[in-house]
């Protein structure tokens, strides 16, 4: 059995600011956007290179949305968070925190390689960025 990819999807509760925000902040492009009559986003498409984010409203009433929580409404708290590798680190931390990212954890090295940060987006997700990449970093046996 193979796996293609794996896509990381999250809820907002504003989600049309929301994925402003991630443009604007994590450099994210819209790639697709479905809108509800009422303005809520039943389903979004984010892309960063190679890599892509699904984002939808928490307000939509899929079956999806009994399955989730958002952070907002459990403390504060997240049971997964994505870690994006970066090119250029330095820059997308900088970014981040123009933008008003709150940092978890400063961008920092790390003793098996890169460096990396976490930070909260504008509705309390935890995103974790860094420049050390598993799928070259040498393996250990």
């Amino acid at each position: 059995m193979s796996a293609k990819y794996i896509i990381p999807c999250l809820s907002y509760k504003d989600a049309k600011k929301s994925i402003e925000w991630l443009c604007d902040a994590f450099g994210f492009e819209k790639h697709q956007m479905f809108v509800e009559e009422d303005g809520i986003v039943s389903h979004a498409e984010l892309k960063l290179g190679n890599i892509m984010i699904m984002i939808g409203s928490q307000q939509h009433n899929g079956l999806y949305k009994k399955l989730t929580n958002h952070p907002q409404d459990m403390g504060g708290y997240e049971t997964q968070s994505p870690y994006i590798v970066i090119d250029d680190i330095d820059e997308h931390y900088e970014r981040a925190k123009k933008h008003g990212a709150k940092i978890a954890i400063d961008l920092k090295g790390e003793d098996y390689g890169g460096q990396n940060y976490s930070c909260f987006d504008i509705e309390g997700h935890l995103w974790n960025f860094g420049s050390y990449d598993p799928w070259i970093a040498a393996s250990v046996a």
